[in-house]
């Protein structure tokens, strides 16, 4: 790497108050400076999430300490080294805010190496979604080879770890998605089924599958009443596992079935979660997840790139929910990646 000289100011997307993705214009920041056990990273691609469309429109409350500045998830250099990573390591990196931006801190613990023979922006759009995937559907509902998950969401940045990540570790993949195109989409990344929600009911079209059996995990973002109709697609045993409430915060359950069944309700939410136990997820998935990359059996699964400047088209897509896999900020070219 080139040696540089930092900067007092950067570009970032901070945007003065909550609205629509009009809000997300340019602006001048401090360069962040890292504190101990931090990496400063010159970044080079951010990846767009879920969350950050809920925090600009002032439904995601930042964790306290958090930047402003939006953005999750960044693939760049290290600039300044913290723990383990020295100046000029390719890495990527889970934040708790701030990835919008030409340089972001981030905790050591959490900066991943950039997977073999992925580039910046497709490094990008992996930690927010793996994170995600790995603690909730491995760590949580301990999801095992042989097994069925069902995946609402399928041609999502989580609906695609999920399969990738699921069939790479032996389990079946249940996936449902808004048309026939993206349960297409879903069946070519390896799903084994894909249910067209809008076209069926997917608790009958579940039943078919299973043959009345029912799947073992359910990995839900939607919420609301979706939830017990995921429970009645659920075998004994089953585990549901809620990782964002898209329709809703509250559900009527039926204890009953829950009890009969012997199910398992449980979930979590990753931006509040301490350094500890993101560090955790971090080194497992380098331990049994990134070496998959390699192998070929995982790889990033991108839909478009915006420029940083464009990062209220980037939330418009997003919003349109057309895209299948990740959205990613292009913050330095590719062209001008240094050696």
């Amino acid at each position: 790497m080139v040696a540089m000289t930092l900067p007092v100011t950067m570009t970032a997307i901070d945007p003065a108050a909550p609205g629509g993705p009009e809000v997300l214009v340019p602006v001048e920041r401090p360069v962040p400076r890292p504190g101990t056990d931090e990496v400063l990273n010159r970044v080079h691609a951010a990846g767009v999430n879920r969350p950050d469309v809920l925090q600009r429109c002032g439904l995601y409350p930042m964790p306290p300490g958090a930047p402003t500045i939006m953005g999750l998830e960044v693939a760049g250099e290290v600039v300044t080294g913290g723990g383990r990573w020295q100046p000029g390591d390719r890495v990527c990196a889970l934040v708790a805010g701030g990835g919008y931006a030409e340089y972001c801190v981030a905790p050591a613990g959490q900066c991943l190496p950039i997977p073999e023979g992925l580039d910046f922006a497709a490094a990008a759009g992996l930690p927010e979604t793996y994170f995600t995937v790995w603690s909730n559907l491995f760590m949580r509902a301990h999801l095992a080879a042989g097994e069925t998950v069902l995946v609402h969401g399928g041609t999502s940045g989580i609906g695609t770890t999920a399969i990738l990540l699921a069939k790479a570790f032996g389990a079946r993949v249940v996936v449902t998605a808004g048309s026939a195109a993206k349960c297409a989409a879903a069946r070519s990344l390896g799903a084994d089924h894909a249910v067209d929600y809008r076209a069926s009911d997917f608790v009958d079209k579940v039943a078919g599958i299973t043959a009345g059996r029912g799947v073992d995990v359910v990995l839900d973002m939607v919420g609301g009443d979706y939830v017990p109709r995921n429970l009645k697609c659920l075998a004994d045993e089953g585990r549901h596992v809620s990782i964002a409430m898209q329709r809703g915060m509250t559900a009527e359950l039926d204890i009953a079935l829950v009890m009969r069944r012997r199910l398992v309700l449980t979930g979590s939410m990753l931006r509040p979660r301490s350094v500890a136990f993101k560090t955790a997820v971090a080194a497992e998935l380098e331990a049994k997840v990134w070496p998959l990359f390699a192998q070929g059996r995982l790889r990033a699964v991108s839909d478009t790139t915006f420029p940083l400047a464009d990062a209220a088209d980037a939330h418009r897509r997003m919003e349109a929910g057309d895209h299948v896999g990740k959205i990613v900020l292009t913050v330095v070219p590719e062209a001008q990646v240094t050696a």
